[in-house]
């Protein structure tokens, strides 16, 4: 019985907090101000330009962060048509990534020789004196303790190919 007493006091002391009288009149006159305003006109839609797709054509040229290749027009005239590449080789996987995501991480030795460790987009390769890397026929020539020395063979322009020396640095640990 106390309990059904406490229960209504509750409910009564909950309802008393109400008004019931003034409703909801802030809210229409609020209404009505906004509607005098805008006097029942909608706004029309901004105009939007469609999308215009960009395509990056120069995904095989130079990368700006590199030297350009400077050719002394002496030495352009002999000996371009000894250098080419070797196109009935069959290419190697390194050979499938530009040679600027390579960095050298480490060396191997054993009995063998020398083999380089060089980090690429997807893992850690050991690379040989004679592998090929990078997408210009980049052959690796010399590895040390301290560097990859590579040497690509690029077109000139005018028909012709040149050497171009590359080298991949150890990368020291920060």
């Amino acid at each position: 019985m106390k309990s059904a007493h406490l229960v209504c006091i509750m409910v009564f002391v909950g309802l008393s907090g109400c008004d019931i009288d003034n409703g909801f009149q802030d809210l229409q006159t609020y209404m009505d101000e906004v509607h005098a305003r805008s006097r029942g006109a909608i706004e029309p839609l901004p105009v939007f330009r469609p999308y215009e797709a960009f395509a990056y054509g120069a995904a095989a040229m130079r990368s700006p962060f590199q030297p350009p290749v400077k050719i002394d027009p002496a030495s352009q005239r002999r000996g371009l048509r000894d250098i080419r590449p070797d196109e009935s080789r069959s290419r190697q996987y390194l050979e499938g990534f530009n040679i600027e995501v390579f960095e050298m991480v480490g060396t191997l030795s054993n009995g063998m020789g020398m083999q380089a460790l060089v980090r690429g987009v997807d893992g850690i390769h050991r690379v040989r004196v004679g592998d090929y890397l990078g997408r210009n026929h980049g052959r690796v020539v010399e590895i040390d303790e301290a560097s990859v020395e590579v040497v690509e063979i690029v077109p000139d322009g005018e028909g012709g190919w040149l050497e171009r020396p590359r080298s991949l640095a150890l990368r020291k640990r920060s």
